[in-house]
């Protein structure tokens, strides 16, 4: 099969190779014995894989590897119990070898997806979804009439917990980067959009300030984030886009009673499967009605992953950018 290996860590430009590897087994190390074989139509491309490139990541497997977490494609087989079988379209969480023609997921990290979805659409929905779904439910606590501050509104994450939050009620200000990312932040359904280039928090606070932020960027803005929040507001920490991992002056949360928490779904979830299937029941209702729907940005053939993990890099990506392997 195809796949693209991370073959020495040099960063997105100098890190990948295209290479001719056997299929994987229909094993996934996370559950041995069982797993579920997809026929790899579109993969997702994330921050991580930028980060791992540069052997910046918590996650470190020995070179040469198969980077890539999120697909999405037609079930080839399944060994072990599982709620999907042979020929469903499916969205998969694999942890890594996604940039393959063909990928093996854990049972509980695979969903069906709608027929109206395509691939891509599949690819973009586990991550993004379920850390959206935690960062603000289940960290965030967040509560119907609330509002919510998202940073990073239009890339993948973003437009998920835009949606997320609109689902459950909340009111969303979302902070973009540009007029492109602008009307995308409100194809996801942001209520108010301000532009992280001007006094976003002079302007967050004249909208009423938030009572959750979800921060994927971090860096300079983490300060102006804590004073957008109203009083017994929550800052849910979920990535550092940003590369700078801020610090907190405590007698700021003292004052105001609120609070930093962070969102790593990862830690939370990957190793509980009951919690996965229960949260994939609660988003199945809300994808049905059409209230969450990824939105897919730029697509690249699988070749030319080098040219999406640029683009993540720069912090241009709109939408969930994804590779066409099939």
């Amino acid at each position: 099969m195809r796949a693209i290996q991370i073959t020495r860590l040099a960063g997105p430009d100098d890190s990948l190779s295209l290479a001719e590897l056997h299929e994987p087994q229909a094993s996934h190390p996370m559950t041995p014995g069982s797993g579920v074989v997809i026929d790899v139509h579109a993969a997702g491309v994330s921050f991580p894989e930028v980060l791992q490139t540069r052997g910046d990541y918590q996650l470190r497997p020995d070179l040469p590897f198969v980077p890539g977490s999120e697909v999405g494609g037609v079930v080839r087989e399944v060994r072990g119990r599982a709620d999907v079988r042979p020929g469903d379209r499916v969205a998969a969480f694999c942890m890594l070898g996604a940039w393959a023609q063909v990928a093996v997921a854990p049972a509980h990290l695979t969903f069906r997806i709608p027929d109206e979805w395509d691939f891509a659409q599949g690819a973009a929905l586990v991550l993004n979804y379920h850390t959206a779904h935690f960062a603000l439910l289940t960290r965030g606590r967040l509560a119907a009439g609330e509002t919510v501050l998202v940073h990073g509104a239009a890339g993948g994450v973003g437009t998920a917990t835009v949606q997320m939050a609109k689902a459950h009620g909340a009111r969303v200000i979302a902070i973009v980067s540009s007029e492109e990312k602008e009307r995308v932040a409100r194809l996801a359904g942001a209520d108010e959009v301000v532009r992280s280039d001007g006094p976003w928090k002079d302007q967050a606070t004249d909208l009423g300030g938030a009572d959750v932020v979800i921060d994927p960027v971090g860096g300079d803005r983490f300060t102006d984030s804590l004073r957008s929040l109203r009083e017994g507001g929550r800052l849910v920490v979920v990535g550092f886009t940003a590369r700078s991992i801020p610090e907190v002056r405590v007698n700021r949360l003292l004052l105001t009673n609120t609070e930093v928490v962070g969102a790593g779904w990862g830690a939370a979830a990957l190793g509980r499967p009951e919690r996965v299937i229960r949260t994939g029941e609660q988003l199945r209702p809300l994808i049905d009605a059409g209230r969450l729907r990824p939105i897919v940005g730029p697509r690249f053939p699988l070749e030319r992953a080098a040219d999406a993990l640029r683009l993540m890099d720069g912090r241009g990506a709109t939408g969930k950018v994804v590779l066409e392997v099939a």
